[in-house]
């Protein structure tokens, strides 16, 4: 009796562990994965512990673009290490004559050395299906990387070429104002149909390959976090503020943006109100709205005479998206922009769930 439950959990260490790589690696959803998630956050505060000693944000981002490429790394390992030991105790239940011969003729399978030879078909059967195991997860990571890498790629593009426009640190209120002196104002179609796209690819893939959010870009002073906050404070103002024809293009990429950004805040367990009313307090403030306004009136922007309408409109689209692009922005440790990292800091301890049970 010992033996058959012995070999049952062997099956299920190796069934359970195939599954999590199935649903990390393969599963194109936002699914979570509960050995996933603890690897990534052991990983994690290890990298916290790093962090704190680090003396400014360019020591803290050399050391944090680490983390995701080595919390992945930490995961073959690791499931290697459970389908041997399920498999080690399937060969001892079949009557191997010690723990370590079943260790050994499990590693010799998984990682098809063929140093340990068995005898009995039971065993030998079990040593082909070990062998095809290990290729099964081997393959599914190579598989997996090219297709991250892709999507990573998609993203750091549109990120670079935001900073031709808003600068950097990127503001909305300096994109406009670029986008004015250029005679641009009215040629803004093109920009959010652009990143309306940006925005659905992130929601896709930021929640089927989780790990993309963890991973920084190239430059330090960029953000994908800060370059979606940007471009939704853009709309928002042009929408509200400027006195343009209305633009109905920027208000399906702003509702695209914060549904984006609700979806991958989701996947973390974030607190937000998904109906918020447009009179609900935001993180900006009345004073710094004025003050972009003056801005806007210095640099000739047109500009909608009821400037008490005009913040309560602003107000209305922020409100939507304030919470879950600050807590994205503390999650991911973004470096500095106005209107979003300047106010982020601790926004990501404002969970449903306590920080054992987070994902990453």
């Amino acid at each position: 009796m010992i033996n058959i439950l012995i070999f049952l959990a062997g099956l299920a260490l190796v069934a359970s562990t195939l599954f999590s790589a199935i649903r990390t690696l393969v599963l194109p959803r936002g699914e979570q994965d509960g050995l996933t998630r603890v690897v990534f956050l052991v990983t994690r505060r290890f990298f916290y512990a790093l962090v704190a000693r680090a003396r400014d944000y360019k020591a803290r981002d050399r050391i944090m673009a680490y983390y995701a490429p080595m919390s992945l790394l930490a995961l073959p390992p690791t499931w290697m290490i459970l389908i041997g030991s399920g498999y080690a105790a399937m060969y001892w239940s079949l009557g191997m004559p010690s723990w370590y011969a079943a260790f050994r003729a499990s590693g010799s399978a998984l990682l098809t050395l063929g140093f340990a030879n068995v005898d009995g078909l039971p065993q030998t059967v079990l040593m082909f299906a070990e062998a095809a195991t290990g290729l099964f997860v081997v393959a599914l990571l190579i598989a997996y990387l090219p297709t991250m890498y892709a999507a990573f790629s998609r993203r750091e593009t549109a990120v670079a070429l935001l900073e031709v426009r808003a600068g950097s640190p990127p503001s909305a209120v300096g994109m406009i104002k670029r986008f004015h002196r250029q005679r641009g104002l009215d040629r803004l179609t093109d920009f959010w149909e652009l990143w309306e796209q940006w925005f659905a690819d992130i929601e896709e893939s930021h929640t089927s390959l989780a790990a993309l959010v963890f991973f920084r870009s190239p430059q330090p002073e960029h953000s994908w976090v800060n370059s979606a906050g940007v471009v939704l404070d853009s709309a928002a103002l042009i929408l509200s503020t400027v006195d343009i024809p209305f633009e109905a293009q920027a208000a399906y990429c702003s509702r695209a943006g914060y549904l984006a950004l609700r979806h991958i805040a989701d996947f973390f367990y974030f607190v937000y109100n998904p109906e918020p009313n447009p009179g609900d307090p935001i993180s900006i403030t009345r004073a710094e709205f004025d003050a972009a306004y003056a801005e806007f009136q210095t640099a000739g922007i047109p500009l909608k005479p009821d400037r008490d309408q005009a913040w309560r409109d602003f107000a209305g689209w922020r409100v939507n998206y304030d919470a879950v692009l600050l807590a994205l922005a503390d999650l991911t440790m973004s470096p500095y922009a106005p209107w979003i990292t300047d106010r982020s800091q601790g926004c990501a301890q404002n969970r449903k769930r306590p920080a054992r049970l987070l994902p990453f």
